[in-house]
């Protein structure tokens, strides 16, 4: 047996940026096809919640520990959005040009890529896709104020929830990353070919067990 070394050469990991982002609006039979590019992304902030601790008590000692479900939530910041992303939103449009509010709301999934570094390659060392399922969004607060000497983009904010989808062999989840550093880089074409696209195919958000079968 070796002994432990710490932040060895090529093994410095870190992760960063958001970008690339990608909206699949869910139809009627639940699936999440014609997704379309989601442009001025600027974060992404994951809050899971949940998994509050229930201690149980007994012969005066703690006996075990059990655990609420958990959930998925996010908040998704950006300077822009697809115009398919306003019916999630609670908008419909009336006429051309003309939308309106306090709508129903799709639901609807995203796709993001963050960047994984090291200390070696930096930033281009490899990436992770991050998948959500089940998501919709509540009204959110939008600011509009007057252009000055030091003016600023509106920036869109919405919290986001999520309801999990099925996975076989484990708990349902609302969130899927895959580290394209450990996955082979033929099965990865033909996954983003599917997750973004390509000559002979529309964009689909697959779902988990999808993915599973696809990178076995």
């Amino acid at each position: 047996m070796a002994r432990l070394i710490w932040d060895e050469v090529g093994q410095r990991f870190f992760e960063t940026g958001v970008k690339n982002g990608v909206l699949y609006v869910q139809d009627n039979d639940g699936s999440y096809k014609n997704g379309v590019v989601w442009n001025g992304l600027t974060a992404v902030t994951e809050s899971p919640s949940g998994a509050e601790e229930t201690p149980l008590y007994a012969d005066d000692v703690k006996y075990l520990t059990l655990r609420s479900a958990e959930q998925f939530g996010a908040t998704i910041e950006a300077y822009t959005y697809p115009e398919e992303f306003e019916q999630c939103d609670g908008s419909a449009q009336i006429a051309n040009g003309v939308t309106i509010g306090q709508q129903a709301r799709r639901a609807f999934g995203l796709c993001y890529r963050t960047a994984v570094g090291n200390d070696i390659q930096g930033q281009e060392f490899s990436y992770k896709l991050h998948l959500l399922y089940g998501c919709t969004v509540a009204p959110s607060e939008k600011s509009y104020s007057t252009i000055n000497d030091n003016p600023e983009a509106i920036t869109f904010s919405w919290e986001l929830s999520t309801v999990p989808v099925p996975v076989d062999g484990f708990k349902p989840t609302a969130s899927l990353v895959i580290d394209a550093s450990k996955v082979d880089e033929g099965k990865m074409a033909l996954l983003e070919d599917a997750l973004f696209g390509d000559e002979s195919n529309e964009a689909k958000l697959l779902l988990p067990n999808e993915i599973m079968e696809m990178l076995k």
